[in-house]
């Protein structure tokens, strides 16, 4: 059984199927990554799993568990983290205050105004931590929309993992960088990938080829490949919903 399972999975927006019975099992402390052209219901695909749309039919499973109706807050307290195609960071905080934010956000009594001097202390180095990990300490005390794009990125991330999840869902984590920042990120994905199982949409070939271990590809809502990256890239089903854009 996979850490998170889909099962005739289906998103319709009236006419249009965006995502159409897609079964899908992520297993445990693997890179898997999602492709497809333009259009393929990558995006769509993701938010149903995060909680953003309800399936239109089919299921989401998480450790054996159906949480096809729960929230995205109620999925993240389960385990699931999640990253944006576009930053969800607060611009006009801190960087060290976007992470504390998130970091208080999981913790036990984090509605509560009276917290044990212990507890804030914990929050603080656990915010710490994080910012080392995320590479973002040079940075903890700009203000987050003035750091650089790739920083941004990285910001968004950490915000993801500081609800402490087990599952990671990374939304094109390298869109709009440049190769050197591409590269940079690739290397964190890495190393977060110690730590977190991580589910991963990217239009990046050369970044999906080099750290997955297992790829599922998406064509016009559906599943029309799976395996390792080796396979994919001789697969002659992706070549054609590619338009020749992957070479072996």
């Amino acid at each position: 059984m996979g850490l998170l399972e889909t099962n005739s999975l289906t998103k319709a927006f009236g006419a249009l199927v965006a995502v159409d019975r897609v079964n899908l099992a992520v297993e445990k402390d693997v890179i898997h990554s999602i492709i497809g052209p333009n259009g393929a219901g990558k995006t769509t695909l993701f938010n149903v799993l995060a909680g953003v749309y309800p399936p239109s039919s089919g299921l989401v499973r998480y450790k054996g568990k159906d949480i096809s109706s729960l929230a995205p807050y109620e999925r993240c307290h389960l385990g699931i983290g999640r990253s944006f195609q576009i930053t969800s960071i607060f611009p006009h905080l801190t960087v060290r205050e976007n992470v504390r934010l998130a970091v208080q956000s999981k913790g036990r009594n984090r509605l509560s105004i009276f917290k044990k001097a212990s507890r804030i202390m914990e929050n603080e180095e656990k915010t710490t931590d994080i910012l080392e990990k995320m590479g973002l300490r040079e940075f903890e005390h700009y203000r987050a929309a003035t750091i650089p794009y790739g920083s941004q990125r990285s910001l968004d991330m950490a915000i993801a993992i500081a609800s402490e999840p087990e599952l990671l869902l990374l939304d094109e984590p390298t869109s709009g960088m440049t190769p050197e920042d591409s590269s940079k990120m690739m290397d964190l994905i890495k190393k977060l990938s110690q730590r977190y199982t991580i589910l991963l949409i990217e239009h990046h070939m050369h970044v999906v080829m080099s750290i997955s271990d297992k790829i599922t590809v998406l064509d016009q809502g559906r599943v029309i490949a799976e395996g390792t990256p080796e396979l994919i890239k001789k697969d002659e089903q992706v070549r054609l919903a590619y338009l020749g854009g992957l070479k072996a």
